[in-house]
């Protein structure tokens, strides 16, 4: 039985760290995949194969493809991709550091940890202006539907394809706007979460109001602040069936078609792109069957 990487539909945790790493040129990276995939619970460790990993197996997954760039006047949306994804999900920080150590150890050889990001769960899932995010996620089934791949066949029914950018800050911009000039950006008021009728169409939620789009554009997102030294953001991570309805939505807030950007871009920007399929798990590990690895003998 194909089940979703349980870390996928949970909640945000108090902890985590986005471990990106690429492939070693002429490395056999099947045994550390297959390594991997006996480690990984889904629920500790949520992991996402991207688009170049995929190809080097020689079998490409349907739906999984580059992450799409923007250079438009007023906003850059980069596209950086990388082999693999490791979403550590902990309770205590120092789990975190105890996980990225075992996986550089099971990759050795093979991968090479190129970016970390460590991130946090801030004020009840605020972003670090203050404001809710994933107000609108869906739940329960309505999260499966939108997040889970279904009806595909063995190997691929249960998995999910993840969006994540790096958002980075500029807080002290952020914080000389107005309060008004704050929510106009957004397209709520932050002191009860409620929608502004009179929010330009620039603001954040006119942009990407998921139920405005022909197909509805829903995701469920699981995204989290993080921070190092000085600098701070948020990392926008979004699961789904497909990346049609985040692109659907990234076009609009680039203003793509009307010209229009998201008032986001007031205060912050995208440092890096990059799209990945999380395998399902099957017999209590990742199934990589998909991509033409069996499963390591317990």
């Amino acid at each position: 039985m194909n089940l979703t990487q349980p870390g996928i539909l949970a909640g945000i945790p108090p902890f985590a760290s986005y471990l990106f790493f690429h492939a070693l040129p002429g490395a056999e990276i099947a045994p550390a995949l297959q390594r991997l995939a006996a480690l990984t619970d889904g629920q500790r460790l949520v992991v996402g194969l991207g688009e170049s990993l995929v190809l080097s197996l020689g079998q490409p997954i349907a739906g999984l493809h580059a992450f799409p760039s923007y250079a438009l006047p007023g906003c850059d949306v980069p596209s950086t991709p990388s082999a693999l994804c490791c979403w550590l999900r902990s309770s205590e920080r120092g789990d975190l550091l105890e996980q990225t150590r075992q996986l550089e150890q099971t990759l050795a050889g093979a991968f090479r940890l190129e970016r970390q990001v460590d991130a946090f769960k801030y004020r009840n899932s605020l972003d670090l202006t203050g404001y809710e995010d994933g107000t609108e996620n869906p739940v329960a089934e309505a999260a499966i539907a939108t997040a889970v791949v279904r009806t595909q066949g063995p190997g691929l029914d249960g998995g999910s394809f993840l969006a994540l950018q790096q958002w980075l800050h500029d807080m002290p911009r952020f914080e000389a706007m107005s309060s008004q000039q704050q929510d106009h950006a957004i397209g709520r008021r932050k002191s009860d979460n409620e929608e502004l009728d009179d929010a330009p169409e620039s603001a954040h939620v006119k942009r990407t109001a998921q139920e405005s789009f022909a197909p509805e554009a829903f995701v469920l997102r699981r995204s989290m602040p993080w921070a190092s030294g000085s600098q701070a953001g948020f990392m926008f991570s979004a699961f789904a069936c497909s990346f049609d309805a985040f692109e659907a939505q990234l076009k609009r807030m680039v203003g793509a078609e009307d010209g229009i950007i998201d008032g986001l871009f007031q205060f912050t920007r995208p440092l890096t792109g990059s799209y990945f399929w999380c395998p399902p798990l099957h017999n209590g590990q990742l199934d990589l069957r998909a991509v033409g690895l069996q499963p390591l003998d317990k």
